[in-house]
């Protein structure tokens, strides 16, 4: 017999190796598949996890008790500028031509009680998007109707030609004022809602062609 006849006859690779690779390679695939050992099971008992679980809960109670002091807030303000929006519907009716002049003493009293309000929603606590956004929205509706009493003022001040003028802007600027806060007021009664304490209508006395939101008609706390 040949050498080469003896080599091809020596006896065949044991089967074991040939096993290694394809179940490495399965191993390999299932490890894939399967992510990371053990990132699932971090969570559980995860003291960052529930450090932030600690916090956001804390967030949502300081909300809720931001929501139930700004609306309190709201009413306060609402019914201290009711005065303010009768005089000036008297004086610059919506969509029609000024009234008579009022008299600078009575728009004097109307800069107080607006000027008030506008220091009220200075320096505002921190507070979640909706808070933010809702508290946010009733400041600029009080210092846009703290601006057209201002406006007002200054009318009063030029010669009568230019009260025209004058007076339909102030009108302006109140109409913006209101429409502002309607939808501040929308905001908090959604607030008022998702926290549990019903509906809550706080809205400013508002006319066809202002551009307001009017409140949906739900009764209050319900």
């Amino acid at each position: 017999m040949s050498n080469r006849k003896r080599l091809r006859q020596g006896p065949p690779p044991a089967p074991t190796a040939r096993r290694i690779v394809p179940i490495v390679v399965a191993f390999a695939v299932g490890a894939l598949l399967a992510g990371p050992v053990g990132v699932v099971s971090a969570g559980a008992g995860d003291p960052a996890g529930e450090r932030v679980s600690a916090l956001r809960a804390e967030e949502a109670k300081r909300d809720v008790a931001q929501v139930v002091e700004l609306t309190a807030h709201a009413r306060r303000v609402q019914e201290s500028l009711l005065p303010v929006l009768d005089g000036l519907a008297a004086a610059v009716p919506v969509g029609k031509a000024p009234g008579p002049a009022t008299s600078m003493s009575t728009v004097e009293q109307w800069q107080v009680v607006t000027g008030k309000a506008v220091d009220d929603f200075a320096d505002p606590p921190s507070g979640g998007t909706g808070v933010n956004v809702a508290r946010s929205g009733l400041a600029a509706a009080v210092r846009a109707l703290d601006g057209a009493v201002d406006t007002y003022a200054a009318a009063l001040a030029q010669p009568p030609a230019a009260h025209a003028s004058l007076f339909a802007l102030a009108g302006r600027q109140r109409d913006t004022a209101v429409a502002t806060w309607s939808s501040a007021a929308t905001q908090l009664d959604v607030l008022n809602v998702d926290a549990g304490n019903g509906h809550v209508h706080v809205f400013l006395p508002a006319a066809p062609g202002q551009g307001a939101l009017a409140a949906d008609g739900a009764p209050e706390g319900k």
